[in-house]
């Protein structure tokens, strides 16, 4: 499992959202304490959508994006 981590918990809900709506199965989870860059939440999703998950970052402002971690 992949986590995109956001330092914004808008923006990690905002993102939670566009990947739904591209068909992604995620999930809204805690963030694990080892990554101490975050807002508390994290989007949660499967590493066969990680190319997916790349282009919404591309093609969509998110300033608070602090990275992908394998979860």
């Amino acid at each position: 499992m992949m986590l995109a981590v956001f330092r914004s918990r808008t923006e990690t809900l905002n993102f939670a959202s566009i990947l739904r709506s591209y068909g992604v199965l995620c999930s809204v989870v805690n963030t694990p304490r080892r990554i101490n860059v975050s807002c508390g939440i994290s989007v949660q999703f499967s590493n066969k959508d990680e190319m997916i998950a790349k282009q919404v970052l591309s093609r969509r402002r998110f300033d608070t994006f602090a990275g992908f971690y394998s979860n």
